[in-house]
């Protein structure tokens, strides 16, 4: 129940120590599980003291238990392993500190750890978090590579020595952290966290020598997985455990096998970069020849050709084509104007033959009335009427001349100069 103060009524120290201790009392005894950190044993005393924290978490909480209930697990129990508690919350009033009376101690089995990593990694699949979609590629040439790695370790001197091997201007920017035992996920996080926030970072490379899974936990701890997948520098995961792997393998943009491994995927080999460079220039060069080489083949050829080597063959070919055309063009219309003309004197032969002067010419005369009428036939003429007469000399007046024989037939004659009454100008 809550108590009432106030600043002129407060409780003392020892009351409130009290009132706490009260309140741990009423609870049960609980399940806590944990990693050893401390472990004191003295010689004949009955009481052990430990101190167990959270892996995950900088959160650690005092544990005492008796003798006799350390002693069943002693074996297999020490510094750095994992537990299973069972025990009940006590509070010592005159220290005002918050302690666990273990009433057992069971250890955390490989199998059941593993069981755990199995769960947590469907779990965490499910979410996303392995897709390869999430991967980042890692850059050909990076210029600064960020390492996170135990402090001296031969997995820092792998990563280092190879890759500047490979590379000699790699530059490294360094996080020395504990890579196992409790200390081993916050550091290992917060040193991505703070390489990540670097710009001038291109990749980062989580290195650790192999290990029992006991070991490798940290590297399989959710906090650290989270981060890993949050960062937006390609991280490489070198690890150097192949039968289980960690969950960071994982999560990572590339696993290594070992950090050997790391620093060869992570840094190009110079040697190799030179000799692929030179491949290259090599190809480069023989495209280029063998292009020059086609299109020299084939400017001779052009030059070869008849209308290159003369080139006032072509113009003279058309010139003989043209003159050809006009002297076929003068001839064929030299025989149209021949044509024509023989049959403009044809046509003019039988317009002569036909025309009425050549008839008059062969002594045919034609008589005209005094309107220019044509006379056709005896009928139309009256006794002595005037009429003209036309000849091929000229003309000259005729009359009719009554009861006359005109050509023996009509019985009408015409006079001349000097035929009867039918007068006329020769």
């Amino acid at each position: 129940m809550a108590v009432n103060t106030s600043p002129e009524a407060p409780l003392p120290v020892g009351d409130v120590s009290r009132l706490i201790g009260g309140w741990i009392d009423r609870l049960g005894a609980v399940w806590v599980e944990g990693q050893i950190t401390q472990l004191s044993r003295r010689p004949g005393a009955g009481v052990v003291f430990l101190t167990l924290r959270d892996p995950s978490h900088d959160i650690s909480v005092s544990v005492t238990c008796y003798r006799q209930v350390f002693d069943a697990v002693a074996d297999v129990v020490g510094e750095g392993a994992r537990v299973v508690v069972l025990a009940k919350p006590e509070w010592y009033a005159p220290r005002g500190q918050l302690s666990l009376r273990a009433a057992e101690i069971r250890p955390v089995g490989v199998g059941e750890l593993l069981a755990r990593l199995e769960r947590l990694k469907k779990s965490l699949a499910a979410e996303g978090l392995f897709a390869a979609d999430r991967k980042k590629p890692l850059p050909f040439l990076p210029q600064l590579i960020g390492l996170v790695c135990g402090r001296a370790s031969a997995a820092e001197r792998d990563v280092l020595e190879n890759a500047r091997h490979r590379w000699p201007a790699v530059r490294f920017e360094v996080r020395n952290v504990a890579v196992q035992g409790v200390h081993a996920v916050p550091q290992v996080v917060g040193a991505v966290k703070e390489l990540d926030a670097m710009d001038e970072v291109d990749v980062i490379v989580v290195a650790r020598g192999g290990g029992s899974v006991e070991d490798l936990l940290p590297f399989s701890d959710e906090e650290l997985v989270r981060a890993v997948s949050a960062c937006r520098t390609p991280v490489v995961s070198a690890i150097g455990h192949e039968p289980d792997s960690p969950l960071l393998d994982l999560v990572a943009d590339l696993r290594a096998s070992t950090p050997t491994d790391a620093a060869k995927k992570v840094v190009p080999d110079v040697g190799e970069e030179s000799e692929r460079v030179r491949m290259l220039r090599d190809r480069g060069r023989r495209c280029v020849r063998a292009v020059l080489e086609r299109e020299e083949r084939g400017l001779a050829h052009a030059l070869a050709r008849p209308a290159m080597e003369r080139p006032h063959r072509m113009l003279d070919e058309r010139a003989a084509q043209v003159d050809a055309l006009l002297e076929r063009g003068r001839r064929t219309l030299g025989h149209l104007l021949d044509r024509a003309d023989s049959e403009l004197t044809h046509t003019h032969a039988r317009v002569v033959a036909l025309s009425p002067a050549a008839t008059l010419r062969r002594g045919y005369a034609v008589l005209q009335k005094a309107d220019g009428h044509v006379v056709r036939s005896p009928d139309e003429v009256t006794d002595g009427e005037a009429l003209r007469a036309r000849v091929a000399g000229g003309e000259f007046a005729v009359r009719v001349k009554a009861g006359g024989d005109v050509g023996g037939n009509t019985g009408r004659d015409t006079g001349g100069d000097g035929g009867g009454d039918v007068g006329g100008d020769a």
